[in-house]
C-alpha cells in the first residue's frame, strides 16, 4: 500500500496547530496560577513589610536625613550640612572614646558569656543527679529584665553593704568601689552583663548538644575516647552552628547595650562606660542634637554590618553543618 505525501502533510499541519493551541490554552492557566500565588504571598508578607517599613526603613530613612542636616537647640531641622556631622564626629575625642570602651565592653562579655554557658551547658548535658534543677537555675537570668537586674547588681556592688564586698573582707582584702572607680566600672558592668546573657546562650548551646545523636556518643566510647577527647573532637564541631549563630548575636548584643549603663553608671565615671549607644543617646535625647545622634547611629550600624559580615566571611568556614 502506497501512502500518498499530500495527504500526510497536511495531517501534519494540522496537528502542529492543534499542539500551539493546546499550548496557548495552557499558559493562560499558568499565568493566572502563578499570578493568583504571588498575590496570596503578598498579603501573606504585607503585615510583616509594614511593620519593617514602620519600626526599620523610616527610621533608617529618617537617621540618614538628619544625619545630613543641623538641629536647632529644640532639636528642629535647621540647614543642610552634608557630611560635617561625621567629620565631627571623628574629629571629637569623646566619640573615638566611646568607640573603645564599646569594644572593649564586647571584649569582656562576648567571649566569657560563651565560654561560661559552654562550660555549664557541658555540665548539664551529662544528666548528673539534679541536673534538671541546674539547668532551671542557670536559666532564670533569661526571665529577668535588664532593669529588674540592673537594680539587683546596684545592691550586690554597693561599697559597704553589698556582697562582694562582704567576702572581700572576710578574707582581709579591701572593699573595691565597683560602680564609682573608673578601673572597676567597665569590668562592674561587663560582669552583670555576662550574667544577663548567660541564661539565653545556656538554652541555646544545651538544645545544640541535645540535638547531637546518641549513637555518636557511643561510638566514640566504644573507640576508647574520653570524656574531654569526645568534647572537643565531637562535641563543639557538632554544635559549630549553634557557637556561630551565639557568637553573632552576642556581638550585636554587645554594641547594643544600653539599660544597665543607664541605670548603673550613667557613662560615668570619667566616661569609662560611656559606651557608644549611651553617648547617643545623650547627643540626640539630652543635648537635642539629633544630626550627630543619627550620624552616630549610621556609624553603629555600618560597624555592626562590618562586625556580621567578617564573622560570616571568617568564621561561617569553620562551621560543620550536619
Amino acid at each position: 500500500m502506497v501512502l500518498d505525501k499530500s495527504s500526510v502533510v497536511p495531517s501534519r499541519r494540522a496537528l502542529k496547530q492543534t499542539t500551539d493551541r493546546d499550548r496557548s490554552r495552557t499558559r493562560i492557566p499558568r499565568r493566572t496560577g502563578r499570578l493568583q500565588e504571588y498575590s496570596l504571598a503578598a498579603l501573606f508578607l504585607a503585615p510583616s513589610v509594614a511593620l519593617f517599613s514602620i519600626f526599620l526603613f523610616y527610621p533608617l530613612v529618617q537617621s540618614l536625613y538628619l544625619s545630613l542636616h543641623s538641629t536647632t537647640p529644640r532639636g528642629d531641622v535647621a540647614k543642610y550640612i552634608g557630611l560635617r556631622n561625621f567629620e565631627r564626629l571623628f574629629e571629637a575625642s569623646g566619640f573615638l572614646n566611646s568607640l573603645w570602651v564599646t569594644v572593649q565592653f564586647m571584649l569582656f562579655t562576648v567571649p566569657t558569656s560563651i565560654l561560661l554557658a559552654l562550660i555549664l551547658a557541658a555540665i548539664c548535658r551529662t544528666h548528673l543527679r539534679g541536673s534538671k534543677l541546674f539547668r532551671f537555675i542557670f536559666s532564670l537570668p533569661i526571665a529577668i529584665s535588664v532593669g529588674t537586674g540592673s537594680v539587683i547588681w546596684m545592691m550586690l556592688f554597693h561599697p559597704t553593704l553589698g556582697m562582694p564586698n562582704y567576702l572581700l573582707q572576710l578574707v582581709g582584702l579591701p572593699g573595691i568601689q565597683w560602680l564609682t572607680s573608673p578601673d572597676w566600672a567597665l569590668i562592674s558592668i561587663s560582669i552583670m552583663t555576662v550574667w544577663m546573657n548567660v541564661g539565653f546562650l545556656f538554652i541555646l548551646l544545651l538544645g545544640g548538644m541535645e540535638g547531637v545523636s546518641e549513637e555518636i556518643y557511643e561510638s566514640a566510647r566504644m573507640d576508647g575516647a574520653g570524656p574531654l577527647r569526645t568534647f572537643f573532637r565531637l562535641t563543639l564541631p557538632l554544635i559549630s552552628p549553634t557557637l556561630f549563630f551565639a557568637s553573632v548575636t552576642s556581638i550585636i548584643s554587645a554594641f547594643q547595650s544600653f539599660g544597665q549603663i543607664n541605670i548603673l553608671t550613667k557613662g560615668g565615671p570619667v566616661n569609662s562606660t560611656n559606651v557608644l549607644v549611651f553617648n547617643l543617646y545623650q547627643d540626640a535625647f539630652v543635648n537635642f542634637r539629633f544630626g550627630s545622634g543619627s550620624a552616630q547611629a549610621l556609624v553603629l550600624f555600618v560597624l555592626i554590618l562590618i562586625l556580621t559580615i567578617i564573622q560570616f566571611k571568617f568564621g561561617e568556614k569553620k562551621v560543620h553543618y550536619q
